[in-house]
């Protein structure tokens, strides 16, 4: 695949990633409304959370991370793909299932360990409701996103990038039906879980199907690829455990502060969309891209991919963190304050987002780099680095918890990310300049810094024009609209000029 073929796929999947969080935060707009940050809203958060924390161990953070190179290798070589395919279909499918139905009996401590704040008022009781309900998404979504890694590794990126999208549908449509019908909206979110988890595998089942990856799973059985996918595998899914209990930690230390388990929520869901936009997707289009070329031994091809993708991930990333450094008040009070959903949640949420902004090209270089290792089969030093990264958002967040409230849970996500990033980067130069940024991508990535700079500037100066124009009652979409649009015409113009990138680069990858 070609840098430009390669950013080509980058699009594709960071169009409908983007589809994807617009319909997530109609979502969460909707359910901010509806809910605000109570009982109900921060059971189901935490119900929802326990299917995809698992998901993300089981499917994206170890299998994936250890199928799609192997897979990509054998495709790349013509080595039956497809029945090594279908093995791994048939064995995560018969783990999972059993797992599922261990966790619907165990639901109330796993309530517990997620959120140990809930423990004797109403929110525990419907976690767990919720929690049994929702948790047969991760037996949908885990298989969806086995089939994903079948489709990206064929360079077919568009239905698996477009499933997701669903899960938003049913949710809104779920909301909109329980309001108009009288429903128990929290319920009826909790049962909308496993019907999109059941939507998202018909497409991408289809969609491999038609490419020639029929997957009807079979009674599973060990066979000696499948012995090496989960040996790959397992260093993965120990690192995938670790990230999760980073993950824990935040939500423990946000259940001891009324309201903040939502605001997390939601501060979440903003810096995702520019996380999922960009960092996803170059690390779905990455990972296969790498693999075929190791595979094909093209060390030149895969430093310039590599390159290519740190180019232009940063050119987007950078002044996204930017904007949510220094606006995130009007974009979090256009986007969620209504309803019950009151100034006081958004002063709260707006700082996490700021927080969460520091740390968003980290969590981006995050995926850049960590393909590089699993493009190798690489799955032991990621997970040695990931417990480090344990180590010091646990000491921060519950260490500062205390003095700074639920805050510390976003600074340490933020500071945990940036030394997992140093981490990463240290680790790779054992594989010699391959596996480094080339010249090319140092010399754009301190103009995208400087252009997102003067960028923010141009941000704060707007704000404090326009802000009078508008009132008591907040910016508005209109005032936001203002805001965004400045920011984007001063930062692509400023960037254009000074050389951080060419605008015809973007172009001629649209027009692919």
């Amino acid at each position: 695949m070609k840098p430009a073929r390669m950013i080509s796929g980058f699009m594709t999947v960071g169009f409908w990633t983007l589809m994807s969080r617009i319909l997530g935060f109609l979502r969460d707009i909707l359910m901010a409304s509806f809910l605000g940050t109570g009982p109900v809203a921060e059971a189901f958060l935490i119900a929802f959370s326990l299917p995809n924390m698992f998901r993300r161990f089981f499917a994206e953070g170890a299998f994936n991370m250890a199928f799609v190179p192997m897979f990509s290798k054998k495709l790349e070589r013509g080595e039956d793909p497809c029945t090594f395919a279908r093995d791994a279909f048939s064995g995560l499918g018969g783990i999972l299932i059993v797992f599922s139905l261990v966790a619907h009996l165990l639901m109330p401590w796993l309530v517990i360990a997620m959120a140990s704040g809930f423990i004797g008022d109403e929110r525990f009781d419907l976690a767990v409701l919720y929690g049994r309900i929702a948790f047969p998404y991760i037996l949908f979504i885990s298989l969806s996103a086995l089939l994903a890694g079948v489709l990206n590794a064929s360079g077919r990126f568009a239905a698996a990038a477009a499933a997701p999208v669903f899960l938003n549908v049913v949710f809104v449509a779920a909301m909109l039906g329980a309001d108009a019908l009288g429903w128990p909206i929290g319920l009826t979110l909790a049962w909308a879980v496993p019907v999109s988890g059941i939507v998202q595998l018909a497409i991408v089942w289809v969609a491999a199907s038609r490419i020639g990856f029929r997957l009807v799973p079979k009674r599973p059985r060990m066979t000696p690829d499948l012995k090496r996918l989960l040996i790959i595998a397992a260093p993965a899914a120990l690192a995938g455990g670790v990230v999760q209990v980073n993950l824990l930690v935040g939500r423990q230390v946000a259940s001891h502060f009324e309201g903040a388990v939502a605001w997390l929520a939601y501060a979440d869901r903003l810096y995702q969309l520019p996380l999922g936009v960009v960092g996803i997707a170059i690390g779905v289009v990455l990972l296969p891209e790498l693999s075929r070329r190791l595979g094909a031994n093209d060390a030149d091809g895969s430093r310039d991919a590599l390159s290519r993708a740190g180019e232009i991930s940063m050119a987007l990333t950078i002044p996204a963190a930017v904007a949510l450094v220094v606006i995130p008040t009007p974009l979090i009070s256009v986007l969620f304050e209504r309803g019950a959903f009151d100034a006081d949640d958004t002063a709260a949420t707006a700082v996490a987002v700021a927080i969460y902004g520091l740390g968003l090209p980290g969590f981006v270089l995050q995926k850049l780099l960590q393909p590089v290792f699993f493009a190798r089969e690489d799955t032991k030093r990621p997970f040695y680095y990931a417990v480090v990264s344990m180590v010091i958002n646990a000491a921060i967040a519950i260490g500062l918890a205390p003095f700074i409230g639920f805050w510390a849970a976003a600074l340490a996500t933020t500071v945990a990310g940036w030394f997992m990033v140093l981490l990463l980067a240290l680790g790779a130069r054992r594989y010699g300049t391959v596996a480094r940024f080339d010249a090319r991508f140092w010399g754009r990535v301190w103009r995208v810094v400087l252009a997102a700079l003067l960028m923010g500037g141009a941000l704060f100066g707007v704000q404090i024009v326009i802000t009078p124009m508008f009132g008591t009652e907040g910016f508005g979409v209109l005032g936001l609209v203002i805001l965004i649009g400045s920011g984007i015409v001063s930062y692509f113009g400023i960037g254009h000029l000074i050389g951080a990138f060419r605008i015809g680069d973007f172009r001629s990858a649209l027009r692919r």
